[in-house]
């Protein structure tokens, strides 16, 4: 559950988001809505002064209070486990003489010219037929 770290009993209006800034004070700030521009610029609500923790998440609940609940996921967490791991060197890369395929070249050129001729001999025959079914449907009619 929530503890409430300071009573300050805020009346939320409509069409503003209220959020806690970096002071620790309650601001808030318009709400864009489809196709309106919003005006820059925050107003400040209440002077709380709060001081934040790792790892603890602060909102304003519905009586208008700032409280705080313990994250799942906290950043100190993530942190102490980046600072244990260290980073490894980049492997180095061994220098060898590549050696020349005369061979494959010529079997991937025969193999591409065949290939060629198969395709040639299909496609007349493809529209031999959709001519007579044109011809056929006419004749019906």
């Amino acid at each position: 559950m929530a503890t409430v770290v300071a009573k300050t009993g805020i009346r939320r209006e409509q069409g503003w988001l209220y959020f806690l800034d970096k002071a620790g004070d309650v601001s808030r700030v318009r709400m864009q809505r489809s196709g309106q521009r919003v005006p820059k610029g925050r107003q400040k609500v209440a002077k709380c002064g709060v001081d934040r923790e790792d790892g603890w998440l602060y909102f304003i609940d519905k009586k208008g209070n700032v409280c705080k609940v313990k994250m799942k996921r906290s950043t100190s967490r993530r942190k102490t486990a980046r600072k244990k791991t260290t980073r490894r060197s980049p492997a180095r890369r061994k220098t060898t003489t590549r050696r020349k395929t005369a061979r494959k070249s010529t079997r991937r050129k025969t193999a591409a010219k065949s290939t060629r001729r198969k395709t040639a001999r299909k496609s007349p025959a493809r529209r031999r037929t959709t001519a007579r079914r044109t011809t056929r449907r006419r004749a019906r009619r």
